[in-house]
């Protein structure tokens, strides 16, 4: 279980992963030694999973962002996995959900341009043999980056 304090340590951490004990401590009104502890259990406890730095995408050449919704021809087991085997195998899926609904899948990806969001599409995600339809939708501006969960 997580009490308050956890939850305040956690929002901090959501905000700035690299708080030092000392800074993490003071945000939340404990001893550098405490706050350490507890971040420690919260990463052993698999409640804290990673850390991790947010690029910006421009800044690394990647100026398309869409989402892709992936209809299968084949819902089968072996069809899923060989689908998911294709999805590790493609960077430019940063994100992917299993959907209820008409999708099957949708997908998040970053390209550096419309033509290699094209050659995803085309090239390497409407030939898989269990893919029956792919629908995408460009992201014209984000308006919101992937937020802290809410505490």
């Amino acid at each position: 279980m997580i009490d308050p304090k956890d939850r305040e340590i956690l929002a901090a951490l959501q905000g700035d992963a690299m708080l030092t004990s000392e800074a993490l401590g003071a945000r939340v009104n404990l001893s550098p030694s405490q706050a350490a502890r507890r971040r420690q259990r919260l990463e052993a406890q698999g409640i804290i999973t990673a850390y991790r730095a947010r690029l910006d995408p421009a800044q690394i050449g990647l100026s398309v962002q869409a989402f892709v919704q992936v209809q299968m021809a084949i819902h089968s087991p072996d069809g899923a996995k060989a689908f998911k085997r294709l999805l590790e195998t493609l960077p430019e899926v940063v994100n992917a959900w299993t959907l209820t609904g008409e999708a099957d899948y949708l997908l998040r990806v970053w390209c550096a341009d419309l033509g290699a969001l094209n050659r995803l599409i085309h090239d390497r995600l409407l030939p898989h043999p269990a893919v029956a339809r792919v629908q995408s939708q460009i992201v014209m501006e984000q308006l919101k980056q992937a937020a802290a969960l809410p505490l």
